[in-house]
């Protein structure tokens, strides 16, 4: 039987560094980016990845999105790691890449699980949930601030069975971090997001890292008050808490003091000094954001559900206010941020 091959579409800071992993472990792994510049310094130099104690130069095989129509054969494993926001076109472009045994697998944030499943079959559609910190802000080069020890990712499918194409996929994640497969990805994924509420938008906003902007009076409980409207739609719409990030069981408390929890862990075991969240990688680079999948999703649900999310809504709302241009990302917007709460309280 032929070694199975896997393509990386995608290959920003955590799709890069952890496609660079599974290429070290012998694994044949394509690249596929969408970033001229980024195709060509990795043609040229490589894929240069520096982690905390070392740097890595890794040869890879790298593609432009405009070369798919190439390519010739299918992969195994796709993994997906683009924007929330291009995952249903991303979707569409892979579709001829799969075989009848074909996963591909969302190493996204937001819930994604669903335009996925819609293009390219939920027997096909595989969920994932990353604990990892990495940023790219030069073609060719990643900054991945934890190394793979340290990095936490779970899958699995939509109906819970561990099927080739999901096992595979976590063998092969395996080479990157402490992989495990959940047999709710739906769940898992929910906890991922009620992680990335409180910290993606707001600490955006500021412009900061994300350890400084939690440091600024009155964020904290701004933060707080986005988490536990998170964990309050999630609740609503019948969704099981359960542990992420390497916790156990027993380490999920009643309540939504485990959405506090849940960003605790984040700043502990994720987070470095100058770890900037992807919404604000993204504004730095001059991108639109994924303000959909993180306050936006739950403003949605919540209205869906009947659950009142004001302190999402307010959050989201000064986010719309920096993508239309009428502010900039900076520690001045801490005083529209606890205002929300404030006007809530």
């Amino acid at each position: 039987m032929a070694p199975p091959t896997f393509a990386m579409v995608g290959t920003g800071a955590n799709g890069a560094s952890i496609g660079a992993d599974l290429i070290r472990a012998g694994l044949d792994v394509t690249f596929i980016e969408q970033w001229p510049a980024h195709v060509d310094a990795m043609r040229t130099h490589g894929l240069t990845v520096h982690l905390p104690d070392r740097t890595e130069v890794t040869p890879v095989d790298a593609f432009h999105f405009c070369q798919v129509a190439e390519l010739r054969g299918t992969f195994d494993v796709v993994f997906v790691s683009v924007k929330s926001y291009d995952t249903r076109w991303v979707s569409e472009l892979v579709r001829p890449l799969l075989g009848p045994g074909s996963v591909v697998v969302g190493l996204q944030n937001g819930m994604t699980v669903d335009d996925v499943a819609e293009i390219c079959g939920a027997d096909r559609t595989v969920g994932a949930v990353l604990g990892i910190a990495a940023n790219m802000f030069e073609p060719g080069v990643v900054h991945r601030q934890y190394d793979k020890t340290e990095t936490w990712i779970t899958v699995g499918g939509l109906d819970g069975r561990i099927t080739p194409g999901v096992a595979l996929a976590a063998e092969a994640l395996g080479h990157a971090s402490v992989a495990s497969v959940t047999d709710d990805i739906r769940a898992a994924k929910w906890m991922k997001l009620i992680a990335n509420v409180p910290e993606m938008l707001p600490s955006a906003i500021l412009g900061v890292p994300l350890l400084t902007a939690v440091s600024f009076d009155g964020m904290r409980p701004v933060m707080d008050a986005a988490s536990r409207e998170a964990y309050a739609v999630a609740t609503a719409l019948g969704v099981r808490m359960v542990p992420i990030f390497g916790l156990s069981e027993a380490q999920v408390p009643p309540g939504d003091d485990y959405a506090l929890l849940l960003l605790d862990r984040v700043l502990e075991s994720y987070s470095r000094p100058d770890t900037r969240v992807a919404v604000l990688q993204d504004w730095m680079k001059g991108r639109r954001a994924e303000l959909d999948a993180f306050s936006g999703y739950i403003v949605r649900k919540g209205r869906e559900a009947g659950v009142p999310v004001p302190v999402n809504e307010g959050i989201l709302a000064v986010a719309e206010r920096i993508e239309a241009g009428e502010l900039r990302p900076d520690p001045a917007n801490v005083g529209e941020l606890t205002a929300v709460l404030e006007r809530v309280s």
